[in-house]
């Protein structure tokens, strides 16, 4: 595990935040409605959270391993530019999204839950897991959230990066005018 210093260092270097979907930003529970559909839940500060890096200049994507189309309905209310469904094989989604911004994996974090999404946690600069992700994740990685997933660990990742980057309060601004 990291010391506290370090992961802020790291989360100051994040230029793309990266974002699994079941399990980070939903609770992990999948819902099948009457005809045989999978909904999906998602938690209000975690957009705001999202919404308000944006606007900071830190870029922000999806890599999943489910398609879903309330995934890109989500992703496109949010900004969320960059998003890659339907990825088994998550390491390549991260190399056409590294090639599309050109940063580098160090300039990368990324929030995931299970094993499927170990290549990536152990390539960027930023790894982030939920409280409860596997344990092999949590292991691996320079950060575990206190809040859940679907449940503000997206929103406490993207409120720490903004304070490791000065931009908390830039951010919170338009709030208090």
């Amino acid at each position: 595990m990291v010391r506290p210093l370090e992961h802020a260092l790291r989360a100051a270097r994040v230029k793309v935040l990266i974002f699994d979907v079941d399990g980070v930003l939903t609770d992990g529970s999948l819902t099948y409605d009457a005809n045989g559909e999978i909904t999906k839940t998602f938690f209000v500060l975690d957009g705001l959270g999202i919404q308000m890096i944006n606007k900071t200049g830190v870029q922000t994507a999806i890599i999943s391993a489910r398609n879903s189309p309330i995934v890109v309905k989500r992703a496109a209310d949010l900004g969320i530019t960059h998003v890659f469904q339907g990825q088994h094989d998550k390491r390549l989604a991260f190399q056409e999204l590294l090639e599309k911004t050109g940063v580098t994996a160090e300039e990368c974090g990324y929030i995931g839950d299970d094993v499927i999404d170990l290549p990536l946690l152990l390539q960027v600069g930023f790894a982030v897991a939920v409280p409860t992700g596997h344990p092999e994740v949590q292991h691996r990685v320079h950060y575990v959230t206190k809040a859940g997933g679907g449940r503000g660990a997206v929103r406490e990742v993207c409120d720490l990066v903004m304070r490791a980057q000065g931009t908390y309060e830039q951010a919170l601004a338009k709030y208090f005018a």
